[in-house]
């Protein structure tokens, strides 16, 4: 994987703002730890490392986060934002296609982007594992945002409604597809994440059927 680039915030007088400057170096040193830990793992990754990727003073880094789990903690959160975020922009908005071919060609961008952003990927479903209980809280909270989002994509189905449990059987699609694409991501095999869409989709065809 080829390093991103971290932008460096003019030097000398420029028209940011303190908070604007505040954001950019929060949003690298991010970054820096979602790249950091994707590469070495969580138990490995430390601050040092962050800075060095991000160039950025360790006075900074504690203007930002109380320690590396805090800084790791918000790196989650913007890796839940990305994740849910690939799937809004993934789902098809035209009205005319049935949920289940919406969920389909959705599901496809989907496991297309988690390829793209490998170290995203990583991070969000593999490394929380690592960082404690505090890490893993957040980790099935975001799964279960991506459950609701399952649940509402299928809410015009008649089929789907009359399930004895419409918001389990998203739960259950949403830890399945999860646990999946943590075991392709263990393998550290990408490629694999496509082959995961035929078998899914299929499986809630039976099940609406």
């Amino acid at each position: 994987m080829s390093p991103r680039e971290y932008p460096a915030l003019p030097r000398g007088r420029h028209r940011l703002s303190r908070d604007d400057v505040r954001t950019a170096q929060r949003d690298k040193l991010i970054a820096g730890m979602a790249d950091v830990v994707a590469e070495k793992g969580y138990n490995k990754a430390t601050i040092a490392d962050v800075l060095r990727r991000v160039h950025v003073s360790r006075e900074t880094f504690y203007q930002q986060f109380s320690d590396k789990e805090d800084c790791f903690l918000a790196t989650l959160d913007r890796c839940a934002d990305v994740v849910l975020a690939m799937i809004a922009a993934a789902v098809p908005s035209a009205e005319d296609a049935p949920p289940v071919e919406r969920f389909a060609r959705g599901l496809s961008a989907y496991l297309a982007a988690l390829a793209e952003q490998w170290p995203v990927t990583r991070t969000f479903f593999l490394e929380a594992f690592a960082a404690g209980s505090a890490a893993q809280q957040r980790r099935f909270a975001a799964q279960e945002r991506f459950a609701v989002v399952v649940d509402a994509g299928f809410a015009a189905d008649p089929a789907w409604r009359a399930l004895p449990d419409p918001a389990f059987a998203a739960r259950f699609l949403a830890g399945g597809l999860s646990a999946l694409v943590t075991a392709a991501v263990a393998a550290d095999a990408p490629g694999r994440l496509a082959d995961l869409h035929e078998p899914v989709v299929a499986l809630v065809r039976h099940l609406l059927d």
